[in-house]
Protein backbone atom coordinates (compact mmCIF):
# COMPACT_ATOMS: atom_id res chain seq x y z
CA UNK A 1 0.00 0.00 0.00
CA UNK A 2 1.49 3.34 -0.97
CA UNK A 3 2.00 5.98 1.69
CA UNK A 4 -0.66 8.35 0.25
CA UNK A 5 -3.20 5.50 0.02
CA UNK A 6 -2.43 4.41 3.57
CA UNK A 7 -2.77 8.01 4.77
CA UNK A 8 -6.19 8.30 3.11
CA UNK A 9 -7.33 4.99 4.61
CA UNK A 10 -6.21 5.83 8.13
CA UNK A 11 -7.65 9.37 7.89
CA UNK A 12 -10.97 7.93 6.73
CA UNK A 13 -11.04 5.49 9.65
CA UNK A 14 -10.13 8.20 12.17
CA UNK A 15 -13.72 9.43 12.31
CA UNK A 16 -16.14 7.43 14.52
CA UNK A 17 -19.06 7.91 12.09
CA UNK A 18 -17.03 6.47 9.23
CA UNK A 19 -15.94 3.53 11.40
CA UNK A 20 -19.63 2.95 12.14
CA UNK A 21 -20.35 2.91 8.40
CA UNK A 22 -17.61 0.30 7.92
CA UNK A 23 -19.14 -1.79 10.72
CA UNK A 24 -22.56 -1.60 9.07
CA UNK A 25 -21.17 -2.46 5.65
CA UNK A 26 -19.41 -5.52 7.06
CA UNK A 27 -22.89 -7.01 7.53
CA UNK A 28 -24.17 -6.27 4.02
CA UNK A 29 -24.39 -3.50 1.40
CA UNK A 30 -26.63 -0.55 2.38
CA UNK A 31 -28.30 2.44 0.78
CA UNK A 32 -27.01 5.83 1.91
CA UNK A 33 -30.28 6.60 3.68
CA UNK A 34 -30.10 3.36 5.65
CA UNK A 35 -26.57 4.22 6.74
CA UNK A 36 -27.57 7.72 7.82
CA UNK A 37 -30.49 6.37 9.82
CA UNK A 38 -28.43 3.64 11.48
CA UNK A 39 -25.61 6.07 12.34
CA UNK A 40 -28.14 8.69 13.50
CA UNK A 41 -26.69 11.49 11.40
CA UNK A 42 -28.18 13.70 8.71
CA UNK A 43 -28.19 12.60 5.10
CA UNK A 44 -25.86 15.47 4.02
CA UNK A 45 -23.37 14.48 6.75
CA UNK A 46 -23.56 10.84 5.66
CA UNK A 47 -23.01 11.89 2.08
CA UNK A 48 -19.78 13.65 3.09
CA UNK A 49 -18.62 10.60 5.07
CA UNK A 50 -19.37 8.27 2.16
CA UNK A 51 -17.45 10.55 -0.19
CA UNK A 52 -14.41 10.33 2.10
CA UNK A 53 -14.73 6.55 2.34
CA UNK A 54 -14.99 6.24 -1.45
CA UNK A 55 -11.94 8.45 -1.98
CA UNK A 56 -9.98 6.35 0.51
CA UNK A 57 -10.88 3.22 -1.46
CA UNK A 58 -12.60 1.52 1.48
CA UNK A 59 -16.09 1.75 0.01
CA UNK A 60 -17.50 1.45 -3.49
CA UNK A 61 -20.78 2.74 -4.84
CA UNK A 62 -23.18 1.05 -7.27
CA UNK A 63 -26.56 1.98 -8.66
CA UNK A 64 -29.62 -0.04 -7.71
CA UNK A 65 -30.62 -2.24 -10.64
CA UNK A 66 -34.31 -1.24 -10.32
CA UNK A 67 -33.94 2.46 -9.48
CA UNK A 68 -30.87 4.25 -10.85
CA UNK A 69 -31.38 7.11 -8.39
CA UNK A 70 -30.59 4.81 -5.46
CA UNK A 71 -26.96 4.20 -4.61
CA UNK A 72 -25.80 1.08 -2.84
CA UNK A 73 -22.57 1.10 -0.82
CA UNK A 74 -20.34 -1.87 -0.02
CA UNK A 75 -16.89 -2.43 1.38
CA UNK A 76 -13.99 -2.99 -0.99
CA UNK A 77 -12.24 -6.07 0.40
CA UNK A 78 -9.00 -5.18 -1.39
CA UNK A 79 -8.59 -1.99 0.63
CA UNK A 80 -9.09 -3.81 3.92
CA UNK A 81 -6.62 -6.49 2.81
CA UNK A 82 -4.01 -3.84 2.06
CA UNK A 83 -4.57 -2.29 5.48
CA UNK A 84 -4.28 -5.71 7.17
CA UNK A 85 -1.00 -6.32 5.33
CA UNK A 86 0.39 -2.98 6.49
CA UNK A 87 -0.71 -3.67 10.08
CA UNK A 88 0.85 -7.14 10.01
CA UNK A 89 4.14 -5.71 8.71
CA UNK A 90 4.09 -3.02 11.38
CA UNK A 91 3.31 -5.59 14.07
CA UNK A 92 6.21 -7.76 12.89
CA UNK A 93 8.56 -4.77 13.02
CA UNK A 94 7.58 -4.00 16.62
CA UNK A 95 7.90 -7.66 17.60
CA UNK A 96 11.45 -7.74 16.20
CA UNK A 97 12.30 -4.52 18.02
CA UNK A 98 10.96 -5.85 21.31
CA UNK A 99 12.86 -9.13 20.92
CA UNK A 100 16.06 -7.19 20.23
CA UNK A 101 15.46 -5.01 23.31
CA UNK A 102 14.81 -8.09 25.44
CA UNK A 103 18.01 -9.75 24.18
CA UNK A 104 19.98 -6.59 24.90
CA UNK A 105 18.57 -6.33 28.44
CA UNK A 106 19.40 -9.97 29.14
CA UNK A 107 22.99 -9.43 27.98
CA UNK A 108 23.41 -6.38 30.21
CA UNK A 109 22.12 -8.27 33.28
CA UNK A 110 24.85 -10.90 33.03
Amino acid sequence: MSAPALDRTLAALADPHRRRVVELLRERPHRAGELAEAARISFPAMSRHLKTLRRSGLVEEARDEFDSRVRIYRLRPQAMGELRTWLAETDALWARQLRALEAHLQKTRK
